[in-house]
């Protein structure tokens, strides 16, 4: 399956203007939503994907990035805790693919796309590739009860002061979430979609990235 790749010269710079003041501003915005509703097999919060009129996310067209092996550029760097309380660096994350998911629970496109993570997760987990969401809004009951809600067993970070968010501003619009990043064995780049993420689009993405000689 291929899918068109934007320009080079647009990687570098995605969001270089992007000031630590506005990153903030963004996740200021995100703490006001409220707590996480109920989950049913007819969730009105999953019905509102892709219609973000008035709502307090960036819907995402689900436009794919791919950036060629020999154009990525240095292993992306963050530090955090997952919601266990167990740190975590981007440096424990070198040598296999990783993909990282920046979700909150009361995001509509979340819900929709939080399935086809986990099949994913279950897929790809056989070959190394770690999973690993960036949860952005919730306290850790509030994510708790997504990922039972939605059978989540892939580990998630706590980032409500953004400090991942920040260290990966070129490549995620401080409000455009979910936003999904595939990192090769080095730690680089190698492709983010915007907006919901399409289980057969990132199972390709993971695949590349595993194809590629270590």
């Amino acid at each position: 399956m291929q899918h068109p790749r934007e320009p080079d010269r647009c990687v570098p710079g995605l969001l270089r203007r992007t000031g630590r003041r506005q990153v903030l501003a963004g996740l200021a915005g995100l703490a006001a939503l409220p707590l996480l509703a109920a989950c049913s097999s007819d969730d009105p919060l999953a019905a509102q994907a892709g219609n973000a009129d008035g709502k307090n996310y960036i819907a995402g067209d689900g436009s794919v990035l791919e950036i060629a092996e020999e154009d990525r550029g240095e292993p992306v760097q963050f530090s955090s805790a997952l919601f266990s309380g167990e740190p975590i660096s981007a440096n424990d994350l070198t040598g296999d693919p990783a993909v990282l998911n920046f979700w909150y629970a009361a995001c509509a496109p979340c819900r929709v796309e939080a399935p086809d993570l986990q099949a994913l997760h279950e897929q790809f987990a056989p070959q190394g590739v770690r999973f690993l969401g960036i949860n952005v809004r919730d306290t850790i009951a509030t994510a708790q009860a997504f990922e039972r809600n939605f059978g989540i067993t892939y580990p998630s970070v706590d980032d409500r002061g953004g400090q991942v968010l920040l260290a990966m501003t070129d490549y995620v619009p401080p409000q455009a979430v979910p936003t999904t990043i595939v990192l090769d064995r080095q730690g680089r780049v190698s492709a983010r979609i915007l907006g919901i993420a399409e289980r057969s689009t990132l199972r390709t993405l993971i695949t590349t990235v595993l194809d590629e000689q270590a």
